[in-house]
């Protein structure tokens, strides 16, 4: 074997790709044939064609790398890919033995509630779906409205909202309709194939960025976050959070409490949560970065490369951050909705990239194609990144872009305009 340290990915894109390469290590790359990308072909030292997920198909081929080459990490940052690379950590006897167990109840949102209601941290009413009855014995106990998600998938997929006790044979019809379905855009790997009740979360939702280094957390970023309660999909993010000192203290506690009673202890970490009537309140986490430009986000407000940071600090090579990071600039991300019908024309493209705060800007959408009625993160139609120098202004700035000057002209069925969501209260 040669001295170059072998970093075993288990899935991932090409900035994950990219980043681990920077590292100058070589990269035995686990990626599903569904995933692949021309990049990934020719950037990757040693590439196996793989269903990532599937742990008893990944943990054969990973011994085989490791007699080959050797393993010095096993790392990934994509949603997929996480438990398999902690049971591999623990399986070749890095760390303490137990990032699998952690990794999977992150990863399970009903072993997330059960294990906080273990521990006696602050939690919401939960229970498993079982039969159309146990949806009304949870209206029962935990009072409506409440939400049914799928325990393992993401981007809003699957999930539904029980508005009062007749709106139960509604919920059930659309709960038998996704049981067993996959995941049909965007991350195509999971499976709705068991369902969670939970009691409904109030108040203004946000998400937090933190890095955990050896069990210290610091938090990274906190992100306010745009949504409408008449789906769940994500209409934006702001940071840094427009907060008063205090709800930014009480955020700040809840997570890396919530981090330490989790057992995460290292690496990147993203939990959603909102600061309600009772406190703050986890509504789920991810040992992974944020998506939906959050990552680039910060790295274009605080100067941190997340991706780069989760390598670095996998292989030992990366410095852990002293604390919370400050910063004198912000960004805000808007998506574009759309009511459902057929694409016309997309116009002010080129106007709102000429725009020197704009960092980004992305529409997946043509004339011709199909606009589906808006339910999870999958059905937006494209997005505005920009920078300011502060939220307020990011904001103002994404609002003018995103109503304004980029436009998706649909046709729908009443031939009726699109209606712009409403700004809830907090964003």
């Amino acid at each position: 074997m040669s001295d170059i340290r072998t970093v075993l990915l288990v899935g991932g894109t090409d900035a994950h790709l990219r980043c681990v390469k920077e590292q100058e290590v070589r990269v035995v790359f686990l990626q599903h044939p569904d995933k692949m990308s021309t990049y990934q072909t020719a950037t990757a030292d040693v590439l196996v064609m793989i269903d990532y997920t599937d742990y008893d198909q990944v943990l054969p081929f990973a011994e085989t790398a490791r007699t080959l080459y050797g393993v010095d990490a096993v790392l990934s940052l994509t949603e997929g890919g996480l438990t398999a690379a902690a049971r591999l950590n623990d399986h070749f006897g890095f760390g303490d033995g137990l990032r699998g167990e952690v990794s999977t109840r992150m990863r399970d949102k009903l072993l997330m509630r059960r294990h906080l209601d273990a521990q006696g941290h602050p939690n919401v009413p939960s229970a498993p779906v079982t039969d159309r009855a146990s949806l009304e014995a949870f209206g029962e106990r935990a009072g409506y409205p409440f939400i049914l998600k799928p325990t393992g998938t993401t981007a809003g997929f699957g999930l539904i909202r029980a508005e009062n006790p007749a709106d139960l044979d509604r919920v059930w019809q659309r709960l038998r309709e996704l049981t067993g379905r996959r995941t049909d855009r965007g991350s195509t790997l999971f499976v709705a194939d068991r369902y969670l009740m939970e009691g409904y979360i109030d108040g203004p939702e946000y998400s937090v960025e933190a890095f955990s280094f050896a069990g210290r957390h610091v938090v990274v970023a906190i992100t306010e976050k745009l949504v409408d309660e008449r789906h769940f999909a994500e209409l934006g993010h702001a940071l840094p959070a427009r907060l008063t000192p205090d709800a930014h203290t009480r955020l700040t506690e809840a997570v890396t409490g919530f981090l330490t009673v989790m057992g995460v202890t290292d690496g990147p970490s993203h939990t959603e949560l909102r600061l309600g009537s009772r406190g703050p309140l986890v509504i789920e986490s991810h040992n992974r970065l944020g998506g939906g430009q959050i990552t680039e986000m910060i790295g274009a407000v605080h100067g941190i490369d997340l991706f780069r940071l989760s390598a670095g600090w996998a292989l030992g090579t990366a410095e852990p951050l002293p604390d919370s990071p400050r910063t004198d600039s912000a960004a805000c991300i808007r998506f574009l909705p759309g009511d459902p019908g057929t694409v016309t024309a997309v116009h002010g493209v080129d106007e709102v990239k000429a725009r020197p705060e704009v960092l980004q800007v992305q529409v997946n959408v043509r004339p011709g194609d199909t606009v589906r009625p808006l339910r999870d993160n999958w059905d937006r139609l494209g997005f505005v990144v920009v920078r300011a120098e502060d939220t307020d202004t990011a904001v103002g700035l994404c609002e003018e872009f995103t109503r304004r000057t980029l436009r998706v002209e649909v046709e729908t069925a009443d031939r009726a305009p699109a209606t712009p969501p409403k700004e809830p209260a907090g964003v």
